[in-house]
């Protein structure tokens, strides 16, 4: 059985999701990812991951809409939101629901980093997630 904790993937670009995946993936989570918001909703309704990377800007279901539900449901209370956007305006206004910010491009290196710290790092009580 695979225990690693869930990192759920919502990027509508190809190679961008790729490199979401493989960093997650390379961190030490169980990845899965998705294209459209729609179906990445369906999917928060079966499962509890310990991470999302959301990029706001995804069809279907808008990123933005998705972080509201996370955000409000006891289900997800310990689910941690990565923000990855090209958009900082609209970042700048989600922010104090996020765990963390992300402004596009961000690298392979720097996801995975910063994956691997969120891994062994107890989510804090004060934060959107705790």
């Amino acid at each position: 059985m695979d225990n690693r904790p869930i990192a759920l993937i919502v990027e509508d670009n190809e190679d961008q999701n790729l490199v979401f995946t493989m960093a997650l993936s390379y961190a030490g989570y169980k990845t899965e990812s998705f294209h459209d918001g729609l179906l990445a909703q369906k999917r928060l309704a079966e499962i509890s991951p310990a991470v999302v990377l959301l990029d706001l800007h995804v069809p279907g279901v808008k990123g933005e809409t998705l972080l509201g539900e996370i955000r409000s449901s006891r289900q997800h209370s310990r689910t941690r939101v990565i923000l990855a956007t090209a958009d900082a305006g609209l970042a700048a206004l989600l922010q104090p629901e996020a765990d963390l910010i992300l402004l596009k491009p961000v690298s392979f290196a720097q996801l995975n980093k910063l994956a691997v710290r969120l891994l062994h790092q107890p989510p804090d009580p004060a934060s959107p997630a705790g």
